[in-house]
């Protein structure tokens, strides 16, 4: 496999790296004024050819693209491919948008309530997970990709077979600045978030929960401060105990966590409150992993 760039560029920031032999870092950098929601329509190519490419010295090199640059924000529209899926199947459904550059398609699946789920990126981090250990492409996983958008995925001997998203970090920002729950508060209280957690139940009544928020401080004497920290917990927590469910999966089931670390450092809490196991896995080598294992089936 020959050298070639590689690109995570999702809604907020761009993430590039030129990748070697065998996949190791050359060279590598962060663009966060070139997430898709800042670009112009039609900008995406040129800011690749005269912003991207030089910064990295990546002239010449074919490039590898995922994330939300496949959607309608993005370079151009790409199919999505449908569950269930794998490495073999995404490397083969990969969109040319130059003759040297392709970015790697989302992918969809019938959601829970009969209407279709859909990611982006989130695909090349869940099967770049399992090209990180050929034992991942056996047996039966489910995994938890925390963010604005959290994806629950289950995957089986290797395949993307089903997914499904909980909005749980969009509630919470729109939550704790426009409702009668916010608070400037930044969360780092961990016994508030456990309280949130215990509150969670197993993630029903969710809105007549949520307001628990709001009297535990108001009548119940709690510090102010915690209220972040509290409906960060109730989020998380509910997510936690209920989504496994929507996929078939039977509580207790050991949870691999792919993502931001520190995040992940909060689902983590929250899954053991409950007595669940997990493990986390950076969300970059992920993503690294699996864009290397993608050109490495194409080159």
């Amino acid at each position: 496999m020959g050298a070639f760039l590689a690109c995570d560029w999702g809604t907020t920031n761009l993430r590039a790296w030129v990748l070697g032999e065998s996949g190791s870092v050359q060279a590598h950098k962060e663009f966060p004024q070139l997430g898709v929601s800042r670009l112009q329509p039609g900008e995406a190519a040129k800011r690749f050819r005269d912003e991207i490419r030089p910064a990295l010295r990546a002239e010449g090199l074919p490039a590898l693209l995922c994330g939300m640059i496949g959607s309608t924000l993005g370079w151009t529209v790409v199919p999505y491919d449908r569950c269930p899926t794998s490495l073999e199947d995404l490397a083969g459904a990969l969109h040319a948008v130059l003759p040297d550059v392709h970015i790697v398609p989302g992918v969809s699946c019938p959601g829970v309530t009969g209407a279709s789920d859909v990611m982006r990126g989130e695909e090349t981090q869940i099967l770049g997970w399992v090209s990180m250990d050929p034992a991942r492409a056996a047996g039966r996983h489910l995994i938890c990709h925390p963010g604005t958008h959290a994806k629950w995925a289950l995957v089986e001997d290797g395949r993307l077979v089903r997914f499904a998203t909980a909005m749980t970090g969009e509630l919470f920002a729109v939550l704790r600045k426009h409702s009668v729950l916010r608070t400037d508060d930044e969360p780092g209280d961990e016994a508030a978030f456990a309280e949130g957690v215990e509150a969670a139940g197993e993630g029903d009544a969710l809105s007549s929960r949520l307001f628990s928020a709001r009297g535990r401080i108001v009548a119940d004497g709690k510090p102010a401060g915690t209220a972040a920290d509290y409906l960060s917990g109730l989020l998380i927590g509910a997510e936690v105990a209920g989504t496994p469910a929507l996929l078939g999966v039977e509580a207790g089931a050991p949870v691999q966590l792919i993502g931001d670390l520190a995040l992940c450092r909060w689902y983590r809490q929250a899954l053991s409150l409950r007595g669940v196991s997990s493990e986390v896995c950076d969300g970059e080598e992920a993503a690294l992993a699996g864009l290397a294992a993608l050109h490495g089936r194409t080159a």
